[in-house]
Order: structure tokens, then C-alpha cells, then sequence
């Protein structure tokens, strides 16, 4: 009897001890970012302020960017992702003396210097998750919070004579969509604020967002871009077509006044010593640093610039077209699971070791077919590829035995930021069918027909059914099509979107807009007990089940901007990456930057 239950006291020590481990044992996601995310695809260039004379001011080995000068001009400040969450380093000009000066998990940046070089204010994180603005003290190191409202503050600038912090801040926005599209507008107004935290005041440019305030060399006046509100979207995209104003505004009396400037889309400006203003262009052919006296500086993917205290030197951050590669680590705010970037909207196979992504096309817009990636290695091959239609969405079954996806034009998420959805029969855009194709690259079929636009499919366990969502004249809603008899069950009729089956197959998870946002949803196979698990004030969207399903991964925009979104180019630059137990509980955070992450894939136990 001993003997026995010795053996059974064992038996569960060893369970226990098995199941702690498998707790501990870090969880992988692969996702998708539209932004830089590998080094050398962005980094911090040094000039003279005609372009002269330029080189890189550090090595290409991490993503360093958004680079302030001190007032002795003889030294850095800058933001870098080198040892993995973004922080602030100080550098001399020759790249030498490389220093850290914050260490916050949360993402620290866009800094700016005090006259004296006393005191550092700085974008961060670190309380809440929304973009503050906090003040470093450069004698003691010590970190205070100079803003905590609703919303995100960005792009501080001091006064010269001290006395005053301007920003552009969204606090006044509710962060609304964009005209007929799914993407939140980033709507500033410029405030100032003493540094103390007190006298805050906003300048309100109606019908306008305006950004990256800078101060005239007297403290009475800032000069920023602005432009309609809605521009701001389109605008997003490099080589985009438009205009941004440059404006000056009188602190005093509030007043805004429109500055004559070359034509284009103008971002990051400056003051130089001597009246003329520096600016980043952002028009197609036109991209580089340029003056208000028609001369020019650096040319390129320029995103941001800072000049130096004489006006004679500047310092900018440029983005550069590197080659990515299928099976990148990256850094998580969480232990707790390991982060990979890969290409766009990775599914994984049973076994963990490939999954399948969307492909870029290999010339034109249209033709985006399927490759399938060996994961940690990187290898990749091409299955799929049909000209004059994309191929979108791919998710592989959970037996493993064929691939769906969808097959259409889909302009409206491959188009960019300028088709518009301004009325139901938009969505149709031009139909689509669910197709699925076997691993090999044989047995391809579309399993769907119609007039309707349809997409996103998911297959169930046992891989006799899928779901998937449709719109158009047909209805809208989830489907579920038997992959045998062919025969469509009606789930629902809402405007729902990214349907993904449980790994246990009791749940059907999606994406719906009902409340003004996006918020995650579960409903089971059959229609019943319909449960919404987010309620958070930003869209939460792009899920991907944990092996086991009890965990979901999202794409949340609920920590708002990080940054005007004009710097950071992306669709969506504040998606960040969470995960949550499958009831809606549990929420967790796991990355934190300015750049646009989505689509997260969870990878099958290794």
C-alpha cells in the first residue's frame, strides 16, 4: 500500500511539475508590422543642412530614429530599439560616447532638450500605456510625468527661453474613422504647458489637425504643419500626393497664420537662425528636406529631421528598402511569449514547423499569391498565384490537409488608404469566392459562388466545414459551407468580419461593428450563445487562437496613437498586439511601439 501511493504521489509531482513547465515554457506568436521592424530598414544620417557631406551616424545593426540636438550641438539625443523596447541614448557626432539614458519596458521617444541641456521632455508609455509626455533629469536620471489626459500627447518642443513645452496632442479627438474606411484619424491641436505641469493651453485650428510644433528663436511664436483632418489618412502613405500648410501661431493671442511655402506635403519643420524654415517633403519625387527659400537638403524616405543649434548641420532618420526575412524575433513586453515578425497574415500547420502567408506581387498591383515558409529557417516557396486577383487571408486547417483563403481583387485592403466604403454596395467590391488548395500546391478549388464578396475562411477540426464571412446583395454576415455537399448555413447577419474556429470547435470567434468600433466576439457553431468579449474604446480586430483555445491573440488600437501618424507611415500605427483568456478575461499587452502590428498567428506547441 506504501508502494502504491508512493507511486501515485510521484506520478502527480510529475504532472504538476510537467504542467508548470508547460506553463513557464514561453508561448510563440508570429504577427505581421507595417513599419520598420529589422535593422538596417531605418537609421539616423548626419549632414550639412544643403545635404552635403553625409553619413550615417551609427552603425545600421538596430532602428534608430527621431534624433534631437543638445544646445552645445555637440551631442545627440535619439530613440533606438537596440536592446529591445524603445529608449532614449545620447551620442556625440562621430557616434562615439553612445550612452542610454532611459530603461523603461515602456516605449520611450521623441525628445527634446531643454536651452540649458538640463532636462530631457520625452514621449513614454510607462503609466497606462498611452503616449504621456515625462521629463528626465539629466544630473540625477530621475523621470517625473509632466501630462497624463485621455488620449496621446507628441512631439515635444522647449521654448528658448525655457518657459514653455508645446506638443501636438489628440486629447480633444475620440479618435473617429475615416471617411468609408475602418482607420482612426489622428485629430490634433497644439497646446503648450509650462514645465512645472501648469498653464496648460490649447490652440484649436478648426477643420484642421496641426503637428510637430517648433518655436521662433523670440518664444512668441510656433511654427507647424497642418492640414484637413481627413488628409491625414491618405497622407499616411509614402509618395503620397497632396498639401499640409505650414502655419505660424501667435502664443498670445491664439491667432493662426498661414506661411508661404513650396507645395507638397510638409512635415517636421524647423527654424532656423536665420528665418528660413526647414521641413521634410513627402510628395512623390519630391521626398527629402527642403527650405522655405526654395533650396534643398538630404534627399530620400526622409521621416524626420532636427537641425542644429547654428542651422548649419542636421541630423535625420531615413527609411531604406532592405529584404526581410521570413522568421524575425522580436522584442515582447511579456515573458511570457516570444514574438516573431513575419510576412503578412501567417497561419501556421499542425506541426508548427511552416506556415503559409500572403505574398507580395511580383510585378503590377494585382497577382498577391501564397508562399509557405519553413519556420526558424526562413525558406520559403511559392503555392499559389493567380493573375489579376489576390489571394487573401490564407489559414490552414487544423488537420492539416489543405489551406483556405480568399480570391478577389480585395482593393479595399490592398488598394491603400484611398478607396472609400461610402455605401453598402462598396463592400462587394467586384466579388470574391473562399477557395481552398491543397499543401502540396494540388487540388485547387473555389468552394464558394455568387455575386457576394467573400473571404476569410476558417476550417473547423474535424475539416468538414468552414466559415467565413460575405457581403453583398446576397446578404451579410458568417457563413458556414459544408466542404462535401456544399450546402451554406446562415450564422449571421451583421457586418462581421475575420472568423476564426476554436481548436476545440465549440467557438467561432469575430470581428464586429456595432458600437461605432470593432470589439471581438464568440458565438458556437450552431448560432447560440453569442458573447462579446471586448468593450475597449478602439477597435480590437485580426485574431488568431492559442493551440489549446483557451487564449486569444488580437490587434488592439486601444492605447491610441504613439506618435503623429504622418511619421510613421502605417495603416494602423497604433495596433499593438494583446492576448486574452477565451472568455474575455486576462488581458495582456505585448508590444509597444509606433509602428502597426497585426495578424497574430499562434504557433502549435514546439
Amino acid at each position: 500500500m506504501r508502494t502504491s501511493l508512493f507511486l501515485a504521489g510521484a506520478v502527480a509531482l510529475s504532472l504538476v511539475l510537467a504542467s508548470v513547465s508547460a506553463q513557464t515554457a514561453p508561448q510563440r506568436i508570429l504577427f505581421s508590422r507595417a513599419g520598420p521592424g529589422e535593422a538596417g530598414e531605418i537609421g539616423l544620417f548626419i549632414a550639412n543642412a544643403d545635404g552635403t557631406s553625409e553619413r550615417s551616424l551609427l552603425p545600421a545593426d538596430s532602428l534608430d530614429y527621431d534624433a534631437a540636438w543638445f544646445p552645445d550641438g555637440r551631442s545627440i539625443v535619439f530613440t533606438s530599439e537596440r536592446n529591445g523596447s524603445a529608449d532614449l541614448y545620447r551620442t556625440n557626432l562621430d557616434g562615439s560616447g553612445l550612452r542610454r539614458l532611459t530603461s523603461d519596458p515602456a516605449y520611450d521617444d521623441q525628445a527634446a532638450v531643454s536651452p540649458d541641456g538640463s532636462q530631457i521632455v520625452f514621449v513614454s508609455t510607462r503609466v497606462g500605456g498611452t503616449a504621456d509626455l515625462w521629463i528626465l533629469d539629466m544630473k540625477t536620471m530621475a523621470t517625473r510625468p509632466l501630462t497624463s489626459a485621455k488620449g496621446g500627447d507628441f512631439r515635444p518642443s522647449w521654448s528658448p527661453d525655457g518657459s514653455w513645452i508645446a506638443f501636438s496632442s489628440d486629447r480633444a479627438s475620440n479618435m473617429p474613422m475615416g471617411r468609408g474606411r475602418w482607420e482612426h484619424l489622428d485629430v490634433n491641436d497644439v497646446y503648450i504647458i509650462k514645465p512645472d505641469g501648469t498653464a496648460l493651453k490649447q490652440f484649436h485650428n478648426v477643420a484642421h489637425s496641426c503637428g510637430s510644433p517648433k518655436w521662433t528663436p523670440d518664444s512668441k511664436r510656433i511654427i507647424a504643419y497642418c492640414a484637413a483632418a481627413e488628409d491625414m489618412l491618405p497622407f499616411r502613405a509614402p509618395g503620397s500626393e497632396g498639401e499640409t500648410q505650414l502655419v505660424s501661431l501667435e502664443i498670445t493671442s491664439g491667432q493662426y497664420t498661414r506661411i508661404a511655402a513650396p507645395p507638397g506635403i510638409k512635415v517636421s519643420p524647423g527654424v532656423l537662425p536665420d528665418g528660413v524654415l526647414g521641413f521634410v517633403r513627402r510628395n512623390a519625387g519630391q521626398q527629402g528636406i527642403s527650405y522655405s527659400n526654395e533650396t534643398n537638403g538630404p534627399r530620400g524616405d526622409v521621416r524626420y529631421a532636427a537641425w542644429s543649434p547654428d542651422g548649419k548641420q542636421i541630423v535625420f532618420h531615413r527609411r531604406t528598402q532592405k529584404p526581410r526575412s521570413g522568421w524575425r524575433k522580436v522584442w515582447s513586453r511579456d515573458a511570457a511569449y516570444e514574438l516573431v515578425m513575419s510576412p503578412n497574415m501567417p497561419s501556421f500547420d499542425p506541426s508548427g514547423k511552416r506556415f503559409v502567408t500572403q505574398a507580395v506581387a511580383p510585378s503590377g498591383t494585382l497577382g498577391r499569391g501564397l508562399n509557405v515558409i519553413e519556420s526558424e529557417s526562413g525558406t520559403s516557396r511559392v503555392l499559389f498565384q493567380r493573375e489579376g486577383k489576390h489571394a487573401l487571408a490564407p489559414q490552414w486547417s487544423p488537420k492539416g490537409d489543405v489551406i483556405a483563403f480568399g480570391l478577389g481583387t480585395f482593393t479595399l485592403f490592398t488598394g491603400g488608404l484611398t478607396p472609400q466604403l461610402t455605401k453598402p454596395e462598396d463592400r462587394v467590391d467586384g466579388g470574391a469566392q473562399v477557395a481552398v488548395i491543397n499543401p502540396d500546391g494540388s487540388g485547387f478549388r473555389e468552394v464558394t459562388t455568387g455575386a457576394n464578396n467573400s473571404g476569410f475562411p476558417s476550417v473547423a477540426p474535424d475539416g468538414t466545414r468552414l466559415v467565413y464571412r460575405t457581403f453583398g446583395p446576397e446578404g451579410n454576415g458568417l457563413r458556414i459551407i459544408n466542404l462535401k455537399d456544399g450546402s451554406v448555413t446562415k450564422l449571421t447577419n451583421y457586418y462581421d468580419n475575420f472568423p476564426f474556429w476554436s481548436p476545440r470547435g465549440d467557438l467561432i470567434m469575430f470581428s464586429r461593428q456595432e458600437h461605432g468600433n470593432f470589439d471581438i466576439y464568440t458565438i458556437r457553431p450552431d448560432g447560440t450563445n453569442l458573447k462579446r468579449l471586448t468593450m475597449s474604446p478602439g477597435n480590437d480586430a485580426h485574431m488568431g487562437w492559442s493551440p489549446d483555445g483557451e487564449w486569444i491573440a488580437f490587434a488592439s488600437s486601444r492605447m491610441g496613437f504613439k506618435d503623429e501618424s504622418l511619421y510613421t507611415t502605417g495603416p494602423q500605427p497604433y495596433g499593438e498586439i494583446f492576448v486574452m483568456r477565451y472568455d474575455g478575461s486576462q488581458v495582456r499587452q505585448l508590444t509597444d511601439n509606433q509602428w502597426e502590428d497585426g495578424a497574430p498567428a499562434w504557433q502549435p506547441t514546439r
